[in-house]
């Protein structure tokens, strides 16, 4: 007899054990169901990483999106680029692009500082850059404080990699408004016509 009630309690038991392991993979289950929005708030937050690796992507498309306004190919795989020539409301003419250097070796930028002794001190930088108003017959200089150094890039380490690019500034007294064509030269590289536009 008490064999018979220690089978059937053990029977209980079992059939109790059953029971709670199917609640709680039902409950698991539930609960994974309920981890599903977290999973798929998981993956739509992977997502956001990958589109995040598309934000990453995406300032290449607004690099490229930015507006080309003069491209110059120069000796030694040199490629000189000006996306911005905007006349402040100050008086000022600022350009700015990138330089990209499509060799395999070191570029140094020492000849575009200019000739002019006082310039020397900026080292490898836009010192020497100038814009020629053709119809208003002037050249204009790359503006520079008392001790003579440019308002303008200075290149770190002299120059740019192989391979690589570097973005670059430089500013000018600003022609007359009747101006809005000029050509932008520094160093050896050939002039680039540009146009300008108005900053606000």
């Amino acid at each position: 007899m008490n064999f018979r009630h220690s089978r059937k309690g053990h029977r209980a038991v079992t059939a109790a054990a059953l029971t709670t392991g199917l609640v709680l993979t039902m409950a698991g289950c539930g609960g994974g169901g309920g981890d599903d929005p977290k999973d798929s708030g998981g993956s739509s937050s992977s997502e956001p990483a990958k589109g995040g690796d598309g934000e990453k992507d995406s300032p290449s498309p607004s690099a490229g999106t930015d507006q080309i306004v003069a491209e110059v190919r120069g000796e030694n795989g040199i490629t000189l680029t000006v996306t911005s020539a905007v006349r402040d409301p100050g008086g000022f003419l600022t350009l700015s692009g990138k330089v990209t250097n499509g060799s395999g070796k070191f570029w140094v930028a020492a000849n575009w500082r200019g000739d002019e002794r006082e310039l020397s001190p900026n080292g490898a930088s836009m010192a020497g850059a100038s814009v020629v108003d053709s119809a208003g017959k002037k050249k204009y200089l790359v503006l520079r404080d008392t001790q003579g150094r440019c308002l303008c890039t200075k290149f770190e380490g002299g120059g740019v990699d192989g391979g690589q690019s570097a973005d670059w500034y430089a500013q000018f007294p600003a022609p007359p408004k009747s101006t809005t064509k000029v050509d932008f030269q520094v160093g050896a590289m050939p002039p680039a016509s540009l146009e300008i536009s108005d900053g606000q």
